[in-house]
């Protein structure tokens, strides 16, 4: 399997907030180093709820259905058809549809949300009252459960109906078994939100990674409701040692990337990572993190990288802990 020769110099399972203090105030002088390239993901709070438009992808036993919100993947199973996520709640309907039509089934068995923004969980409602099992993390459940104010939404969320919420939580890692086919989830604490999981099919090669990629556009950090910079950093040294350079990368919205992809941008946020920690040896404020700009090349490509560059560094800020 190909890897960065980053993966020998950082281990995934040691990467901490204690880790600040080993980079070093040499790295001030890094506020020009990469930045953030190819696979970026958006915390959509505020996305529209417009009529949906939804195509399908073969994935190989699986289908990819895009345009509810969300991306969506399919499965057919002998006893209702398995989901994860499910788009906006105004196009809940529609997307049921497509996935009947997609798996050949007419109800779903098994709805993932792999977080709780408002574009995974728009079928929680219409799967739970059908009696469809909920899964999520048990953080995902909190926050389903309880008015919440976070970083992107313009107003408060409320709670979920009882029938929306997950029924069946984790804490951590393990695996299901889905119609003889083997799906392991994994727990990625701190990274988009704080409750993040992925679906990893490993005899299709199929990773579902949620809200912790993207294909397209800059992410914003929630770190008002437990993420933070580090934690995405970390979530993405995990996933990499996960995939293969050709592994099908499902990310929250935006286009199917691959395996190549996650190193590469795992590469990339780990020096971002540096050069921020740089700016804090240098007394900087978030503002002159935003005003220095290290992403400043990669504008045509995704936009304005302020308003991610602002939530980042007042992530780490909150994170750094002297010992």
């Amino acid at each position: 399997m190909s890897r960065s020769t980053r993966t020998s110099q950082t281990d995934s399972t040691g990467f901490t907030r204690r880790r600040f203090l080993n980079v070093g105030v040499g790295l001030a002088q890094a506020a020009g180093t990469a930045a953030l390239g190819s696979a970026l993901w958006p915390l959509t709070g505020r996305s529209q709820q417009a009529a949906a438009n939804i195509t399908a992808m073969d994935l190989g036993g699986l289908t990819l259905l895009q345009g509810a919100g969300c991306n969506v993947v399919a499965m057919p199973g002998d006893d209702g058809a398995l989901m994860i996520d499910g788009g906006l709640a105004a196009n809940a309907d529609a997307l049921l549809q497509a996935v009947y039509a997609a798996t050949g089934n007419d109800r779903i068995g098994m709805l993932i949300n792999t977080h709780w923004h408002a574009e995974q969980v728009g079928a929680n409602e219409a799967v739970g009252r059908s009696g469809g099992v909920i899964f999520a993390h048990e953080n995902t459940r909190m926050y389903l459960s309880n008015i919440v104010y976070a970083e992107s939404f313009d107003i408060r969320r409320e709670p979920l109906p009882e029938a929306a919420r997950p029924t069946r939580v984790t804490r951590g890692d393990g695996s299901l078994e889905f119609s003889g086919t083997r799906a392991d989830y994994g727990y990625l604490p701190q990274a988009h939100t704080d409750g993040d999981l992925y679906v990893h099919f490993p005899a299709m090669n199929v990773l579902a990674a949620g809200g912790v990629v993207s294909g397209e556009r800059w992410p914003l950090i929630d770190y008002r409701n437990g993420a933070w910079y580090g934690g995405r950093v970390r979530a993405l040294q995990w996933l990499a040692d996960l995939v293969e350079p050709d592994t099908r990368v499902v990310p929250a919205d935006g286009r199917l990337i691959t395996g190549r992809d996650i190193v590469r941008v795992r590469d990339i946020y780990l020096d971002l990572f540096e050069t921020l920690i740089g700016y804090m040896n240098m007394g900087f404020g978030a503002e002159d993190a935003v005003a220095h700009n290290p992403l400043a090349e990669y504008e045509d490509e995704f936009g304005d990288p302020s308003a991610f560059l602002d939530g980042a560094y007042r992530s780490m800020m909150i994170a750094y802990v002297p010992e």
